[in-house]
């Protein structure tokens, strides 16, 4: 029984959300082995009351009809950037003129790994055991923050992996403001900033307004702090004290937190340094933790 319902679970939030099962996920072939041998017949409907959304938990049926989702879709279709966005609009994912102008400026393609279709609202693997996210989660997080992410601001991307959502900070806050990504993982921020140097970023990125570095995400980066945005691309236990810490009166943070369980948080700071904390939707993102623990695979 138990294995029945974390199979229904990980089903449901694969195709709702676009995020692979970490409680099996299968790094090489970026698929979940929990969803193998699923009736072709059977897919998921998001009934029309999901538009009145996810905070108020809106019911997810499992049927033999045909896809209704309205939030999430293979994306199969789209190959380019602009394409992409048009798609996610249409959907109704993305509302912000704004954002729609960032994730059409910043081109995925420059972002994910060589032979990787990078236009599938789908996540993928990056390596070492890390994702970078579906682009409707990249579009959720960017409205989320967006009166954050004015010019001039300060922006913190925690686990900042090829360093896609950085450069959207960093085209939103400016040359004026600061984006700043955290990776644990050596490698990734070296590649980040070569993909960062081949897109609409690389003006900011040499100018200094926009930076990577090699740290421990959970310890955010107080050198920049505060932020009045921070965005966690993944799942804290709890929110760390630390990023409450260097988060801005005024600001606010989004961060998936929980272990089987997620929820994607946003937490506003009150002016008199108090926080207002509610839950955006259900998501399924890899965990928070060290650099050996991810590497070992958790």
């Amino acid at each position: 029984m138990v294995c029945q319902i974390l199979w229904a679970y990980c089903l449901i939030l694969t195709i709702s959300n676009g995020a692979y099962c970490v409680i099996c996920y299968d790094n090489d072939n970026q698929s979940c082995p929990c969803l193998t041998g699923i009736d072709p017949k059977i897919q998921l409907i998001v009934t029309p009351e999901v538009e009145a959304m996810d905070k108020k938990r809106s019911t997810l049926k499992i049927s033999s009809s045909s896809v209704l989702a309205e939030r999430s879709w293979s994306g199969s279709g789209v190959n380019k950037n602009k394409a992409m966005v048009e798609h996610l609009q249409h959907y109704g994912v993305i509302t912000s003129k704004k954002v729609s102008e960032v994730m059409e400026t910043i081109d995925r393609a420059c972002f994910v790994p060589d032979g990787t279709p990078p236009y599938v609202d789908s996540p993928m693997a990056i390596g070492y055991n890390a994702t970078i996210s579906a682009p409707h989660m990249h579009a959720t997080c960017l409205q989320l923050l967006e009166e954050n992410l004015k010019p001039g601001m300060h922006a913190l991307d925690i686990g900042s992996g090829t360093g896609y959502l950085t450069a959207c900070f960093a085209l939103m806050v400016g040359p004026q403001g600061r984006a700043v990504g955290v990776e644990h993982i050596p490698e990734l921020v070296v590649s980040s900033i070569q993909n960062i140097e081949k897109s609409a970023a690389a003006p900011l990125l040499k100018e200094g307004s926009l930076s990577v570095h090699v740290g421990d995400g959970r310890k955010g980066w107080p050198e920049f702090a505060p932020y009045d945005a921070i965005h966690v691309g993944a799942a804290a236990p709890e929110i760390p004290q630390a990023l409450i810490d260097q988060l801005k009166p005024g600001g606010r943070m989004v961060i998936p937190v929980g272990n089987i369980f997620q929820d994607l948080k946003v937490v506003d700071k009150n002016q008199d340094g108090s926080l207002s904390i509610w839950s955006e939707t259900s998501v399924r993102y890899v965990p928070l933790t060290s650099r050996d623990a991810q590497l070992r695979g958790w």
